[in-house]
């Protein structure tokens, strides 16, 4: 359910500029952040870097485009919010503060939290993520300015990064308990 909620302002985004304006899609999407954003704070959750900074990218786009630039390109409004996610994915890095740690600590209890892995963990899922972003970014760009590319190959990109992100996500805890055993009884019991 996390990841869905995650991911849904950016697959309305995806959809709506197959479908719409490029404004309309650009104020959806920022209208799912602020609904994800109010689920998580109605459960008691914290604001997440992500979805706030997602939020403020798809209203600034949309202003942007209402106001000062109309006329700016489909690839280049896709690029801009990949560029804009890359960019949140890669200060979150910078900052030491990875965004997947504030999902991550939602979903285990403090004695996982506090394992000296757990953190290492973050940093290796985030920058898989940030790797994704860029692959889209690349995606979008290679459509930008190699016309002669189908739009599907773009679209068969982003998909696969996305996937392999959201894949790598799950897989990756798993992977280091088996490695590296699970935690204490008390631990897993959340």
């Amino acid at each position: 359910m996390t990841i869905f909620l995650i991911l849904a302002p950016f697959a309305a985004f995806s959809f709506l500029m197959l479908t719409t304006s490029a404004i309309v899609s650009l104020f959806a999407a920022a209208a799912i952040c602020l609904m994800v954003i109010s689920y998580d704070i109605a459960r008691g959750r914290s604001i997440k870097i992500l979805g706030a900074g997602s939020m403020i990218l798809f209203a600034t786009l949309g202003a942007y485009l209402t106001l000062i630039d109309s006329g700016m390109s489909n690839s280049a409004i896709k690029l801009a919010v990949d560029a804009g996610v890359f960019a949140i994915s890669l200060t979150s890095i910078a900052l030491r503060f990875p965004f997947t740690l504030q999902y991550a600590r939602e979903t285990v209890d403090t004695e996982t939290a506090n394992l000296p892995g757990f953190l290492r963990a973050n940093y290796i899922i985030t920058s898989a993520w940030t790797g994704a972003f860029l692959l889209m970014m690349i995606a979008n760009v290679l459509l930008t300015y190699v016309p002669g590319l189908p739009l599907w190959s773009g679209l068969v990109i982003a998909f696969a990064a996305r996937n392999s992100a959201a894949y790598f996500t799950k897989w990756y805890p798993a992977y280091r308990r088996a490695k590296y055993g699970a935690p204490t009884a008390s631990a897993s019991a959340a």
